[in-house]
Order: structure tokens, then C-alpha cells, then sequence
């Protein structure tokens, strides 16, 4: 008979396949790109990493892997006693530079199909059977001379052959594409990996966009940042003066942010130093990167009739125990467009509610309610200011709220204690005097 850490280890790894089922079945189908730095592949992470995206494959997702090679290149060329030269973070690549390039992407390419090709039982290859293809996909130009400097062999994107990705990614195919590319009179340029990534994720209209990096995630190790991030405010960490951030970490947040601006809707800076990290980031709600979205990862926006499970199960909870007010199913239905939600990934972090009093100019902030998961943070104060604009659009001069356990929230957030007859005539006739709920107002900036 098996024993109890048995069946705790099993329910643990059944929670956790549950917990991934909606993930799965989004991402099935959907073409992401990610970055696989040379730091990664030099990493003691590197199989485990090379595993975790061929079961990402074998989970149905189309998989571009763009790789650099900056370490393997600085080791080549060391080799060969040639001194790296470097214009703002850019390698300059003259001819013997240009030897050691292919010498390092040429080996590390045949590092990374021979980890895909591995099908033992005993590994986490067992059984897959993953094709890998490359080629000439990405056209390239010079870059010529910048800052008074000749690049030589230093090329920028000039063009992802779309068409034949797609084709090779039909065929379920896992594509490979280095930091080379090719000119149409033949010539050989040295680019910007991260560039070639967000070219490529840009090109496809990606589902996703995964940067892999060393080190702690980004927002982890900088103070300004955090977990989720716009494309305004990654722009506004990268054009920080005093930003922490290395050379490496400044190409993939700059890629982030173009792939972001050209239409991809989310791009992840993940640590190949955490394990599992790749497939905790798309395969859980919360992730373990730094996401740049081109909108809001939390969604504000009113409820639907759909919502009202979750609206439901945020309120009933506070209602049992004496914090809100309790609202039938068929109150909260009748008025659920007045209901705004927070939504991640599908699920309602928070809610509240704007009843106006139109006559009186006046609305109620109410059901104010946080998931659990995720209290201690911002959303209660976003929702409030969307209420705000929301009843300045209406027309409304001055929100109240009635609350027995959250005075203090609501007055740092600009309300004041009022009276009971400070409420529209209405409310006050539905006054519940044994809840003995506090009164607090707060005025509304005209619209």
C-alpha cells in the first residue's frame, strides 16, 4: 500500500495538471518565438531548458528558437588572440571576427539539434521524434558605418522569410534560426540575436514572444520595475539613465517592446536559472517572468452576463462573513453591467460596483471585492479610479461608499466621514442601522 507522501506527491502533480489544462489547450496550435541566449546554452540548465521547450512542442505549440552566441563567440575568438571590439553594444565583425562567428553558431547549432534529436526512454526526450530545420530565412544588410566606425560584418534584419517558416512550422517542424544572415549577393552578416527574434516574432504575428535570460527575473532585481509591464513603462525603464540594466538585458527588453509595438500581444523575460521556469511562465496564471503586454495583462472593463460566476465568487465570501452586503444572484444578474471586473487570463481578481443616483448627482462605490490571491496590491485602487472616470463621464459630482471594517482604505483614497443624511434619499430609507456602516464621501473633479 502506498504510502502518504506518495499520495501527497500525486495529488500535488494532479492539482498541478488541472491548474495547467487552460493553458494547454490556448496555447495548442499557437506559434511562439523564444530567445535561447549563448549564456543559456553554456548553463548546467541547458538540457533541462532543450527538454522543456520539445515538451512545449509536444504539447502542440509552434516553435521558433532563435539563439545567440555571444559567450561562444568571445571564447572563439580569445582562441584565436583576436581582441573583442565593441560599439555601444553592438560587436564590430571584420573578417577574422567573421570566422570565429560561424565557427561558434556552427557548433552551437549542432548542440541544440543533437539534444532535440535524443528519444531514450530514460530521458524527458522519451518518445518524441522532433524535426528541426534552418536555413537561409533571414535576409540581412550592413550596417556600415556607425558612430565613424565600419561594421564590416555586422548586418541588421532586413527580412524574415515568412512564408517558408510558416510552411516548416505546418509540417510541425521546430525551426532554428542563429544570429546569421544572408545578403541576396551572397554575403554573410553577424546580427543582433535579440533583433533576429523580435524580427521574426513580429513577422509570424507570434501568440508569444520568450526572451530567456540569466540572473533573477528582471522585476526581482530592479526596484522601479515589475512582474507585469506596459510598453510605456518598459520604455521608460530602458530610457532610465541610472537603470541597472546590463547591455544583454537592454537588447532583450528593446525587443520586447518592438515586437510589443509591432503588434505581438505579449512578450516574456524569463530566467533559464530558475528550473522550469519556461513552462511555469506560460503554463500558470501568474508566471514567473517579466511580461511587457501591449495592453493591460489585468483587464479593467465592465462585467458580462458571464462574469457572474466570478463577481459571485468574490462577494459571497466577504458577504458570509459580515463585510459586505449580502446581494442575491439575481440582484448582483439584474445589475451587472454596472459591475467592474479585473480580469487575468480569464479569471475575476476583483470587482466593484457604480450605482448612480443620477438626480442627485451622486453614485455608490460598492461590492468592492478582491480575489484573495492577489490582495495587498494595486487593483482595489484601480478600480477606484476607473469608477471615478466612469461617474465623472456620467456626470456625477461625488461617489459615497458604506463600509463597517475598511474606513481607513477609503479615506488615505480621498474620502472624508460624512452622515447618513449626506446620502441620496433613496439609499438612505434602505439604511441598515444595525450594520451601523460608515458614511464616506468623496467629491469628483468635474469631467
Amino acid at each position: 500500500m502506498r504510502d502518504s507522501f506518495d499520495m501527497t506527491h500525486d495529488n500535488g502533480l494532479v492539482a498541478a495538471l488541472r491548474a495547467s489544462a487552460p493553458y494547454v489547450h490556448a496555447h495548442r496550435g499557437r506559434t511562439f518565438v523564444i530567445h535561447l541566449p549563448g549564456e543559456a546554452a553554456a548553463s548546467d540548465r541547458f538540457a533541462d531548458l532543450i527538454y522543456d521547450i520539445a515538451l512545449l512542442h509536444s504539447l502542440g505549440v509552434k516553435i521558433v528558437l532563435v539563439f545567440g552566441a555571444r559567450p561562444q563567440i568571445d571564447d572563439a575568438m580569445a582562441a584565436a588572440d583576436i581582441a573583442p571590439n565593441f560599439v555601444t553594444g553592438v560587436r564590430v565583425t571584420d573578417g577574422a571576427a567573421l570566422a570565429c562567428v560561424r565557427q561558434a553558431v556552427g557548433s552551437l547549432q549542432m548542440s541544440i539539434e543533437a539534444h532535440l534529436s535524443t528519444s531514450l526512454a530514460s530521458t524527458p526526450m522519451g518518445g518524441a521524434r522532433i524535426a528541426t530545420v534552418s536555413g537561409n530565412l533571414v535576409t540581412a544588410r550592413p550596417v556600415g558605418v556607425a558612430g565613424g566606425v565600419d561594421h564590416g560584418h555586422t548586418g541588421e534584419v532586413r527580412r524574415i522569410d515568412t512564408a517558408s517558416l510558416a510552411a516548416h512550422l505546418g509540417r510541425g517542424h521546430i525551426v532554428l534560426l542563429s544570429c546569421i544572415g544572408y545578403s541576396p549577393s551572397g554575403e554573410i552578416f553577424n546580427l543582433v540575436a535579440e533583433d533576429v527574434a523580435a524580427a521574426t516574432a513580429t513577422a509570424l504575428a507570434a501568440d508569444k514572444f520568450v526572451l530567456l535570460h540569466p540572473g533573477n527575473a528582471v522585476h526581482a532585481r530592479l526596484a522601479r520595475s515589475a512582474p507585469g509591464l506596459s510598453v510605456e513603462g518598459a520604455r521608460a525603464l530602458l530610457d532610465t539613465p541610472d537603470s541597472e540594466l546590463s547591455v544583454p538585458d537592454r537588447a532583450r527588453l528593446a525587443a520586447a517592446i518592438a515586437a510589443c509595438q509591432a503588434g505581438v500581444e505579449r512578450a516574456h523575460l524569463v530566467s533559464f536559472e530558475a528550473d522550469g521556469a519556461l513552462l511555469r511562465e506560460l503554463y500558470s496564471r501568474d508566471g514567473i517572468g517579466t511580461m511587457v503586454a501591449a495592453d493591460s495583462y489585468d483587464a479593467i472593463r465592465t462585467a458580462r452576463p458571464e462574469d457572474l460566476g466570478g463577481v459571485l465568487a468574490l462577494i459571497e465570501p466577504l458577504a458570509a462573513a459580515g463585510l459586505l452586503v449580502a446581494r442575491s444572484r439575481e440582484a448582483i444578474e439584474l445589475d451587472i453591467e454596472r459591475y467592474i471586473v479585473m480580469a487575468r487570463d480569464g479569471l475575476i481578481t476583483a470587482c466593484c460596483a457604480l450605482m448612480p443616483y443620477a438626480e442627485e448627482a451622486i453614485g455608490e462605490l460598492a461590492c468592492v471585492a478582491v480575489h484573495p490571491d492577489y490582495r495587498g496590491g494595486h487593483r482595489a485602487a484601480d478600480l477606484l479610479a476607473e469608477v471615478e472616470r466612469r461617474a465623472q463621464a456620467q456626470g456625477l459630482a461625488r461617489l459615497f461608499v458604506l463600509t463597517t471594517k475598511a474606513p481607513h482604505w477609503f479615506v488615505e483614497h480621498g474620502f472624508v466621514a460624512s452622515s447618513i443624511e449626506a446620502l441620496p434619499l433613496a439609499k438612505r430609507a434602505l439604511y441598515n442601522y444595525q450594520r451601523n456602516s460608515a458614511v464616506l464621501i468623496k467629491p469628483l473633479a468635474p469631467a
